[in-house]
Protein backbone atom coordinates (compact mmCIF):
# COMPACT_ATOMS: atom_id res chain seq x y z
CA UNK A 1 0.00 0.00 0.00
CA UNK A 2 1.03 3.60 -0.71
CA UNK A 3 0.15 6.98 0.86
CA UNK A 4 1.06 10.19 -0.95
CA UNK A 5 2.33 12.20 1.59
CA UNK A 6 0.70 15.72 -0.38
CA UNK A 7 -2.13 14.22 2.33
CA UNK A 8 -0.62 15.79 5.03
CA UNK A 9 -3.14 18.37 5.95
CA UNK A 10 -6.07 16.48 5.42
CA UNK A 11 -9.18 18.16 7.99
CA UNK A 12 -10.83 15.67 10.51
CA UNK A 13 -14.96 16.33 10.70
CA UNK A 14 -15.39 17.81 14.51
CA UNK A 15 -16.16 15.72 17.62
CA UNK A 16 -18.17 16.47 20.69
CA UNK A 17 -17.37 14.85 23.96
CA UNK A 18 -19.60 15.62 27.43
CA UNK A 19 -17.32 14.68 30.21
CA UNK A 20 -18.93 13.45 33.73
CA UNK A 21 -17.11 12.76 36.89
CA UNK A 22 -17.75 9.00 36.09
CA UNK A 23 -15.44 9.32 33.15
CA UNK A 24 -12.51 11.50 35.01
CA UNK A 25 -12.81 8.88 38.46
CA UNK A 26 -13.12 5.69 36.81
CA UNK A 27 -9.43 6.54 34.50
CA UNK A 28 -8.06 7.27 37.79
CA UNK A 29 -9.07 4.11 39.44
CA UNK A 30 -8.09 2.42 36.56
CA UNK A 31 -4.09 2.73 37.73
CA UNK A 32 -5.05 2.76 41.27
CA UNK A 33 -4.31 6.52 41.14
CA UNK A 34 -5.46 7.67 44.86
CA UNK A 35 -4.78 11.30 44.61
CA UNK A 36 -7.66 13.01 46.38
CA UNK A 37 -7.66 15.83 43.64
CA UNK A 38 -9.02 13.12 41.11
CA UNK A 39 -11.77 11.47 43.54
CA UNK A 40 -12.79 13.94 46.68
CA UNK A 41 -15.83 16.40 45.31
CA UNK A 42 -15.98 17.86 48.61
CA UNK A 43 -13.25 19.95 47.36
CA UNK A 44 -14.24 23.51 47.19
CA UNK A 45 -12.21 23.76 43.92
CA UNK A 46 -13.76 20.22 42.42
CA UNK A 47 -12.76 16.91 40.63
CA UNK A 48 -9.66 17.52 38.11
CA UNK A 49 -8.77 14.57 35.57
CA UNK A 50 -5.63 13.19 35.39
CA UNK A 51 -2.96 14.41 33.28
CA UNK A 52 -3.17 11.69 30.46
CA UNK A 53 -7.02 11.70 30.57
CA UNK A 54 -7.08 13.02 26.81
CA UNK A 55 -6.34 9.75 25.85
CA UNK A 56 -9.58 8.71 26.31
CA UNK A 57 -11.49 11.58 25.10
CA UNK A 58 -9.55 11.52 21.32
CA UNK A 59 -10.39 7.40 21.57
CA UNK A 60 -13.41 7.51 19.56
CA UNK A 61 -11.96 9.72 16.98
CA UNK A 62 -8.82 7.74 16.80
CA UNK A 63 -11.05 4.04 17.03
CA UNK A 64 -13.08 5.33 14.00
CA UNK A 65 -10.49 7.63 12.34
CA UNK A 66 -11.72 6.92 9.06
CA UNK A 67 -14.94 7.79 9.27
CA UNK A 68 -13.62 11.59 10.70
CA UNK A 69 -11.21 12.15 7.26
CA UNK A 70 -13.08 14.17 4.94
CA UNK A 71 -10.91 14.00 2.06
CA UNK A 72 -11.71 11.31 -0.55
CA UNK A 73 -8.37 11.10 -1.74
CA UNK A 74 -7.21 9.46 1.65
CA UNK A 75 -6.88 5.96 0.98
CA UNK A 76 -8.47 4.57 4.19
CA UNK A 77 -7.45 1.11 3.43
CA UNK A 78 -3.97 2.40 5.06
CA UNK A 79 -5.35 2.71 9.12
CA UNK A 80 -5.92 -0.75 9.10
CA UNK A 81 -2.00 -0.94 9.57
CA UNK A 82 -1.51 1.65 12.40
CA UNK A 83 0.00 1.12 15.66
CA UNK A 84 0.34 3.98 18.53
CA UNK A 85 3.95 5.40 17.81
CA UNK A 86 4.26 8.40 19.09
CA UNK A 87 2.51 10.72 21.69
CA UNK A 88 2.80 15.03 22.47
CA UNK A 89 0.19 15.95 24.57
CA UNK A 90 0.09 20.00 25.58
CA UNK A 91 -2.01 20.68 28.34
CA UNK A 92 -3.28 24.53 28.63
CA UNK A 93 -5.51 23.27 31.81
CA UNK A 94 -6.17 19.96 33.22
CA UNK A 95 -9.82 18.20 31.74
CA UNK A 96 -12.86 18.51 34.26
CA UNK A 97 -16.05 16.51 35.09
CA UNK A 98 -18.62 19.21 33.03
CA UNK A 99 -16.36 20.28 30.37
CA UNK A 100 -18.27 20.52 27.24
CA UNK A 101 -15.67 19.90 24.55
CA UNK A 102 -15.50 20.44 20.98
CA UNK A 103 -12.26 18.72 19.53
CA UNK A 104 -11.01 19.46 15.70
CA UNK A 105 -8.14 17.93 14.08
CA UNK A 106 -6.34 17.28 10.85
CA UNK A 107 -3.33 14.51 9.71
CA UNK A 108 -0.76 17.06 10.58
CA UNK A 109 2.40 14.95 9.10
CA UNK A 110 2.91 12.01 6.95
CA UNK A 111 6.63 10.76 7.33
CA UNK A 112 8.52 8.03 5.68
CA UNK A 113 10.25 6.15 7.93
CA UNK A 114 12.21 1.96 7.99
CA UNK A 115 8.76 0.64 8.86
CA UNK A 116 6.35 2.31 6.49
CA UNK A 117 4.77 6.19 7.12
CA UNK A 118 4.68 7.83 10.32
CA UNK A 119 1.41 9.48 10.39
CA UNK A 120 0.62 12.13 13.16
CA UNK A 121 -2.43 12.97 13.82
CA UNK A 122 -3.15 16.61 15.28
CA UNK A 123 -6.53 17.00 17.97
CA UNK A 124 -7.29 19.98 19.31
CA UNK A 125 -9.77 20.36 22.64
CA UNK A 126 -11.56 23.82 23.30
CA UNK A 127 -14.42 24.34 25.95
CA UNK A 128 -17.57 25.93 25.77
CA UNK A 129 -15.92 29.50 26.07
CA UNK A 130 -13.65 28.64 23.03
CA UNK A 131 -10.94 28.57 25.06
CA UNK A 132 -7.95 25.52 24.26
CA UNK A 133 -8.21 22.81 27.23
CA UNK A 134 -5.41 20.68 25.58
CA UNK A 135 -3.73 19.78 21.90
CA UNK A 136 -2.80 16.20 21.27
CA UNK A 137 -0.62 14.81 18.46
CA UNK A 138 -0.88 11.42 18.04
CA UNK A 139 1.43 9.02 16.28
CA UNK A 140 0.72 6.49 14.33
CA UNK A 141 3.21 4.15 12.88
CA UNK A 142 1.28 2.47 9.30
CA UNK A 143 3.39 -0.39 9.36
CA UNK A 144 4.40 -1.56 5.23
CA UNK A 145 2.64 1.29 4.02
CA UNK A 146 5.13 3.42 1.69
CA UNK A 147 5.53 7.46 1.88
CA UNK A 148 5.39 8.48 -1.63
CA UNK A 149 7.10 12.16 -2.07
CA UNK A 150 8.92 13.89 0.64
CA UNK A 151 7.71 14.47 3.65
CA UNK A 152 4.44 16.73 4.83
CA UNK A 153 3.85 18.13 7.38
CA UNK A 154 2.09 21.09 9.19
CA UNK A 155 3.40 23.01 12.06
CA UNK A 156 4.88 20.26 14.58
CA UNK A 157 6.26 20.96 17.93
CA UNK A 158 9.62 20.40 18.89
CA UNK A 159 10.59 18.71 22.56
CA UNK A 160 13.88 19.62 24.03
CA UNK A 161 16.76 16.85 23.57
CA UNK A 162 17.98 15.42 26.75
CA UNK A 163 21.58 15.31 27.63
CA UNK A 164 22.77 13.20 30.31
CA UNK A 165 24.07 14.24 33.55
CA UNK A 166 27.75 14.83 32.85
CA UNK A 167 29.71 12.59 34.04
CA UNK A 168 26.74 9.90 35.32
CA UNK A 169 27.24 8.30 39.08
CA UNK A 170 27.49 5.54 38.21
CA UNK A 171 27.46 5.96 34.53
CA UNK A 172 24.07 4.98 32.99
CA UNK A 173 22.09 5.54 36.54
CA UNK A 174 19.13 7.09 36.31
CA UNK A 175 18.34 9.67 39.30
CA UNK A 176 15.45 7.46 40.42
CA UNK A 177 13.46 4.25 39.97
CA UNK A 178 10.51 2.58 41.10
CA UNK A 179 9.29 -0.57 40.09
CA UNK A 180 5.60 -1.83 39.71
CA UNK A 181 3.82 -5.17 39.00
CA UNK A 182 1.64 -4.99 36.50
CA UNK A 183 -1.42 -7.29 37.54
CA UNK A 184 -2.35 -9.73 35.20
CA UNK A 185 -6.35 -8.41 35.79
CA UNK A 186 -4.94 -4.43 34.70
CA UNK A 187 -5.46 -4.37 30.89
CA UNK A 188 -9.06 -5.62 31.62
CA UNK A 189 -9.62 -2.63 33.83
CA UNK A 190 -8.22 -0.41 32.12
CA UNK A 191 -10.28 -1.43 29.08
CA UNK A 192 -13.89 -1.18 31.39
CA UNK A 193 -12.58 2.11 33.08
CA UNK A 194 -11.28 4.44 30.20
CA UNK A 195 -13.39 2.35 27.09
CA UNK A 196 -9.86 2.71 25.18
CA UNK A 197 -10.92 -0.50 23.72
CA UNK A 198 -8.61 -3.02 21.48
CA UNK A 199 -8.53 -7.06 21.52
CA UNK A 200 -4.89 -7.35 21.56
CA UNK A 201 -5.18 -5.97 25.39
CA UNK A 202 -8.07 -8.57 26.38
CA UNK A 203 -8.06 -11.26 23.55
CA UNK A 204 -5.77 -13.85 23.94
CA UNK A 205 -6.84 -15.47 21.12
CA UNK A 206 -7.08 -12.70 19.07
CA UNK A 207 -3.62 -11.36 20.35
CA UNK A 208 -1.64 -14.49 19.14
CA UNK A 209 -3.65 -14.72 16.47
CA UNK A 210 -1.65 -11.61 14.98
CA UNK A 211 1.23 -12.59 16.55
CA UNK A 212 1.60 -11.48 19.97
CA UNK A 213 3.13 -13.96 22.53
CA UNK A 214 -0.28 -12.93 24.30
CA UNK A 215 -2.24 -9.93 25.45
CA UNK A 216 -0.13 -6.62 26.13
CA UNK A 217 -0.67 -3.96 28.81
CA UNK A 218 -2.53 -0.42 26.52
CA UNK A 219 0.95 2.21 25.86
CA UNK A 220 -1.50 4.61 27.13
CA UNK A 221 -1.96 2.78 30.49
CA UNK A 222 1.94 2.54 30.38
CA UNK A 223 2.47 6.41 29.84
CA UNK A 224 -0.05 7.04 32.58
CA UNK A 225 1.78 4.73 35.43
CA UNK A 226 4.80 6.95 34.75
CA UNK A 227 3.30 10.67 34.56
CA UNK A 228 1.55 9.07 37.88
CA UNK A 229 4.83 8.21 39.39
CA UNK A 230 6.54 11.07 38.22
CA UNK A 231 3.93 13.77 39.57
CA UNK A 232 4.11 12.42 43.32
CA UNK A 233 7.74 12.52 43.16
CA UNK A 234 8.49 15.88 41.24
CA UNK A 235 4.98 17.76 41.69
CA UNK A 236 4.15 17.49 45.30
CA UNK A 237 1.52 15.60 43.53
CA UNK A 238 -0.01 18.36 41.89
CA UNK A 239 -0.94 17.01 38.08
CA UNK A 240 -2.33 20.70 37.50
CA UNK A 241 1.83 21.54 37.25
CA UNK A 242 1.97 19.05 34.25
CA UNK A 243 2.00 21.39 30.84
CA UNK A 244 3.52 18.72 28.27
CA UNK A 245 3.72 15.26 28.26
CA UNK A 246 5.28 13.08 25.18
CA UNK A 247 6.97 9.91 24.53
CA UNK A 248 7.45 7.03 22.03
CA UNK A 249 6.11 3.31 21.99
CA UNK A 250 8.59 0.77 21.75
CA UNK A 251 8.16 -2.40 23.38
CA UNK A 252 5.43 -4.68 24.58
CA UNK A 253 5.10 -5.17 28.40
CA UNK A 254 3.09 -8.82 29.63
CA UNK A 255 0.60 -9.18 32.28
CA UNK A 256 2.04 -10.83 35.06
CA UNK A 257 5.40 -8.86 35.04
CA UNK A 258 7.12 -6.11 36.80
CA UNK A 259 8.18 -2.92 35.01
CA UNK A 260 10.46 -0.21 36.32
CA UNK A 261 9.94 3.82 35.66
CA UNK A 262 13.33 5.58 35.12
CA UNK A 263 13.94 9.14 36.03
CA UNK A 264 16.97 9.72 33.21
CA UNK A 265 17.36 13.64 34.48
CA UNK A 266 16.39 17.08 34.34
CA UNK A 267 16.80 20.41 32.86
CA UNK A 268 16.34 23.32 34.60
CA UNK A 269 14.47 26.58 33.72
CA UNK A 270 13.24 29.78 35.16
CA UNK A 271 9.59 28.57 35.28
CA UNK A 272 9.74 25.28 34.48
CA UNK A 273 11.44 22.34 34.72
CA UNK A 274 11.86 19.28 31.88
CA UNK A 275 11.99 16.06 33.14
CA UNK A 276 12.85 12.52 31.13
CA UNK A 277 12.05 9.35 31.92
CA UNK A 278 11.50 5.77 30.27
CA UNK A 279 10.14 2.62 30.90
CA UNK A 280 11.77 -0.95 31.16
CA UNK A 281 9.80 -3.86 30.81
CA UNK A 282 10.85 -7.27 32.75
CA UNK A 283 13.52 -8.26 30.39
CA UNK A 284 15.07 -4.81 30.72
CA UNK A 285 13.82 -3.33 27.51
CA UNK A 286 12.64 -0.11 27.07
CA UNK A 287 8.86 -0.29 26.27
CA UNK A 288 8.97 3.68 26.89
CA UNK A 289 11.39 5.61 25.92
CA UNK A 290 12.00 9.49 25.03
CA UNK A 291 9.75 10.04 27.71
CA UNK A 292 9.58 13.86 28.76
CA UNK A 293 6.97 15.72 30.67
CA UNK A 294 7.31 19.89 31.49
CA UNK A 295 6.09 20.84 35.32
CA UNK A 296 5.56 23.96 36.05
CA UNK A 297 7.63 24.90 39.41
CA UNK A 298 4.87 26.68 40.80
CA UNK A 299 1.04 26.06 41.12
CA UNK A 300 -1.33 27.58 38.24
Amino acid sequence: MKLDSKLAGTRLAPHNAKITWRNTTNFAAAIQDDNPLYFDDTRESGLVAPPTFPVAVTWPILSNLGRYIESREFPKEVLFTQVHYTEHLILHRLVRPGDALDLTGQIAALLPHRAGTHAVIELTATDKKKNPVFTEYIGAMLRGVECLGEAGRQQLPTLPEFNPPDPPDPPGAPVWTCKRKIERWLPYVYDGCTHIEFPIHTSPKFAREVGLPGIILQGTATLTLAVQEIVNREADGDPGRISQIACNFTGMIKPGTTIKINCLGYKEHFHHRDIFFNVLNADNKQALRSGYLKIKKEPA
